[in-house]
């Protein structure tokens, strides 16, 4: 069909980040496909009064890398400048969000981007045929909002074990074979009319065309499944964390006072458990440097 290369393009893009207590890191490759159909989105600081949030998401694209591209770059506004995300207002200076809140106005910003996408000339016109899969994490102080629109995967691993994974929008899968059929459409070879492998994705316009059904009703829709997780208290941590360093520093003062970065290295050797997904020691840094701070007041600042 002409959408593979004769031989894969394999070289990678990696970066990597770090910031509000986490640590991030990347990597794509084009394979086979023509061209580059997949995204992603690393953001460590929302802006607008969200900056100790961040927001992490993967874009799987397919019949193309228009839509995948697009919401690399726009899905996060569309989420955090609709009505429904910022329904709490302010208070004070900093915006205060429920639980609830959050997750409608993801649901909203997903809807309003597929929305918005669809009146792109080259979208409408069906020059371009391509959509995406969503999938990611928006990470406050208090809680990780996971988010899934179509069949790739998030996984929460915490002290050894998965205690989370999203749930891949399948077009057998009951629920959504339903809302196809009520649309009109058919599940063949386990595709949306034997072609579309997903039953849910942004763009894919040939499969949201059905008069008298709204967005999240057509055979292909774009609402996303939110859920979210608390971020584990760390007052138990702390207090393990604080006491190490006691010790540690109690036991090399004979020999002289280490230096902060002696210090990490030994806690980092440890297998430490209940630390923050994604940041580990890292992320526990101010409350190392705090007791370090405490028990060295005349140290020398170090970088």
């Amino acid at each position: 069909m002409g959408a593979f290369l004769d031989k894969p393009k394999t070289e990678k893009h990696n970066a990597h980040g770090a910031g509000n207590g986490l640590r991030y890191g990347l990597s794509s490759m084009q394979g086979w496909r023509v061209e580059m159909e997949d995204a992603h989105t690393a953001v460590v600081g929302i802006p607008h009064g969200l900056e100790d949030w961040s927001f992490f998401a993967v874009y799987d694209g397919h019949a193309g890398s228009r839509v995948a591209n697009y919401c690399s770059t726009h899905l996060l506004e569309h989420i955090t400048t609709n009505e429904d995300f910022r329904a709490a207002g302010k208070s004070g200076s900093a915006l205060e969000l429920s639980v609830e809140n959050v997750k409608n106005g993801i649901r909203t910003g997903f809807l309003k981007i597929d929305e918005y996408m669809r009146n792109f000339s080259d979208l409408r016109n069906g020059m371009d045929r391509s959509g995406s899969t969503a999938v990611g994490v928006m990470i406050s102080p208090k809680h990780i909002y996971f988010i899934n629109c179509g069949d790739s995967r998030a996984v929460l691993y915490r002290n050894g074990q998965v205690c989370f994974s999203t749930q891949d929008h399948k077009p057998c899968n009951p629920r959504e074979k339903e809302r196809i059929q009520n649309a009109g459409g058919s599940v063949m070879i386990q595709r949306v009319n034997g072609s579309l492998a997903v039953s849910r994705a942004l763009g894919d316009y040939d499969y949201k065309c059905v008069d008298g059904k709204g967005p999240t009703e057509q055979l292909v829709s774009p609402e996303p499944e939110v859920s979210d997780e608390a971020v584990k208290k760390d007052s138990e941590l702390d207090k393990h964390l604080e006491s190490r360093v006691e010790e540690i520093m109690e036991k090399s003062g004979e020999e002289g006072m280490p230096d902060l970065a002696h210090v990490m290295r030994i806690l980092s050797a440890e297998n430490i458990p209940n630390l923050p997904p994604g940041g580990g020691l890292a992320g526990k840094r101010n409350v190392v440097e705090a007791v370090y701070s405490r028990l060295n007041p005349h140290r020398e600042s170090d970088g």
